[in-house]
């Protein structure tokens, strides 16, 4: 939640800065979804801050947003697309939506072939985005009441290390509601194809030419 409350941590200042006991939703000024993306290559991050819903939609607006901003002129040759993800969440392996959006938002118009492989139940923490990403993010922010949105994107978009990380961070606002469905029909004009290893895991989505839609 966005709004004057304590965040964990320590940082250096001359007086305490004088936060709300308690972190009611109803004196917030909003709610901040960060869904990044990482380059495990450039070491590079890419984060979305919503405003709204944490919903499939936005998770692929935001790999959308990435391509749009940095993939494509970082790999200007590239016909496939690599995502690893974690199995819950916004971009759940279970989720019809995620699944729709990625053929409809990224493989159709880009010309991308996509393939997702999910980390299993629980093992999110070996996924490099969670280590060196947010919790780049989270050393940077500690200590800092996140008071408004412009506060959360100046720290996310200032996040860097020895190592090299830069990041870039672009607020979303509105939109994203949630219970979207996807029905059978729209299923199966999906060009999916699960793996042969874990296949509800793993799958690629090719894109699908004009006479195929």
């Amino acid at each position: 939640m966005v709004g004057n409350y304590k965040n964990a941590g320590r940082t250096w200042c001359r007086k305490a800065e004088a936060v709300l006991v308690h972190d009611w939703p109803q004196d917030a000024v909003g709610q901040a979804i960060p869904y990044g993306v990482y380059d495990l290559m450039s070491n590079r991050g890419f984060v979305c801050i919503g405003d709204c819903f944490d919903t499939p939609r936005f998770a692929v607006e935001a790999i959308c947003d990435w391509w749009a901003h940095e993939g494509y002129r970082r790999f200007p040759e590239a016909e496939r697309l690599l995502i690893l993800a974690d199995a819950g969440g916004s971009n759940s392996c279970r989720s019809r939506v995620w699944k729709a959006q990625l053929q409809e938002q990224l493989c159709d118009p880009c010309g991308l072939a996509v393939t997702v492989c999910h980390y299993p139940t629980g093992c999110s923490k070996w996924n490099p985005i969670e280590h060196r990403l947010f919790s780049a993010i989270s050393v940077n922010w500690a200590g800092v009441p996140l008071r408004t949105f412009d506060t959360v994107v100046r720290y996310i978009a200032g996040t860097v290390t020895a190592a090299g990380l830069r990041v870039t961070a672009l607020l979303k606002r509105g939109g994203n509601e949630t219970g979207e469905r996807v029905s059978d029909a729209e299923m199966r004009r999906l060009r999916l194809a699960p793996h042969t290893v874990c296949p509800a895991w793993n799958y690629t989505l090719s894109p699908r030419t004009d006479w195929e839609e």
